[in-house]
């Protein structure tokens, strides 16, 4: 027998064999469906991320574990969601990094303003061992943690004048996200900083009882804040991860294949979430462009970081030796 054609009919017995153990690995598990919630619209990263989660995990268990999506914050807000999933009302979701750091303050770490210099930093950290130890942390409060999505860089916008310096920030009234360290980093940068929920701060931002926000290039972009934002300043100020997350006690009623397989598709659904927000964030500046939008593109780095530097005197300290540890990896 040719060589060629004997190792591919081997390949496609091992495949076949894989595929059969596979699927009665899930034969005679009672279907399950699984809901899972986020915050934002079907044009955002989170619901790609969540898509792609559902299209994996449907596919590995051969249809024993189906996911269901409930975008646009319909099951609840993000602190809502993750106490829906503490006793058992939601099963997971997609969060971002502020609030679930608001139940385990080791979290927040991530959320020190200019802590990764770029994607692939936090990418190192995130899969890393530090990133599973805060993962892991999470059964602390009755949640399991799965994988880093992300939110991405946060950039500030705001209806009023461009900023390039901390001085063009003083006085905007910025919403920020329900967490200490976002908050207390805007004060910093001279911002009225208004802690609110994201469904809220839409809304705040039409009537104008806010100026500005934070968000990533892909939220911008998603729910077309052009139209109530005219400028955008690119500081890249705070790196927000987010998290595939899940109600521990829907964990454990779950058989351990099926555990498997949808911890490893957590994590290849974030880094595809990843890849598709570095693809599409530069045609996203384009159209936010043409859609009128004043995008600052080069800041002053250097007065933003050091106008942030009492964050890191009165946080750096609260998280163990986590700071530490991710300083040292980047080092490495």
């Amino acid at each position: 027998m040719n060589k060629l054609v004997h190792a591919t009919a081997i390949l496609g017995l091992t495949l076949g064999l894989a595929s059969s153990l596979s699927a009665s690995e899930f034969s005679d598990m009672e279907p399950v469906t699984l809901r899972l919630a986020h915050v934002v619209n079907e044009q955002d990263g989170f619901h790609i991320a969540a898509v792609k989660f559902q299209e994996l995990v449907s596919e590995r268990t051969d249809g024993a574990v189906t996911i269901d999506i409930y975008p646009n914050a319909s099951l609840g807000d993000e602190r809502t969601l993750l106490e829906g999933m503490q006793i058992g009302t939601v099963d997971m979701g997609v969060i971002t990094n502020g609030p679930v750091a608001n139940f385990v303050e080791e979290m927040a770490v991530f959320e020190l303003p200019f802590l990764f210099s770029s994607p692939e930093d936090a990418y190192a950290v995130l899969d890393g061992p530090i990133g599973q130890e805060l993962l892991d942390k999470l059964s602390e409060v009755n949640l399991k943690g799965l994988a880093y999505a992300e939110r991405g860089f946060r950039n500030l916008t705001n209806s009023e004048r461009p900023v390039s310096h901390p001085d063009d920030i003083d006085g905007l009234r910025v919403r920020v996200m329900e967490n200490p360290v976002y908050v207390d980093t805007f004060r910093e940068l001279g911002a009225n900083a208004v802690p609110m929920a994201w469904t809220e701060a839409l809304t705040a931002m039409q009537q104008g009882t806010i100026d500005g926000q934070e968000n990533p290039v892909n939220v911008v972009h998603s729910f077309k804040l052009h139209e109530t934002q005219n400028h955008m300043t690119m500081s890249r100020h705070t790196y927000a991860p987010a998290i595939f997350v899940m109600g521990m006690s829907v964990w454990d009623g779950l058989p351990e294949a099926a555990q498997g397989v949808i911890e490893q598709a957590a994590q290849e659904a974030a880094e595809h979430e990843r890849s598709v927000n570095a693809e599409m964030e530069s045609e996203q500046l384009a159209e936010l462009r043409a859609s009128g939008m004043e995008i600052v593109e080069d800041p002053d780095m250097e007065a933003f970081q050091s106008a942030v530097a009492p964050v890191y005197e009165k946080y750096g300290s609260q998280f163990g030796d986590y700071l530490e540890r991710i300083r040292e990896a980047q080092q490495q």
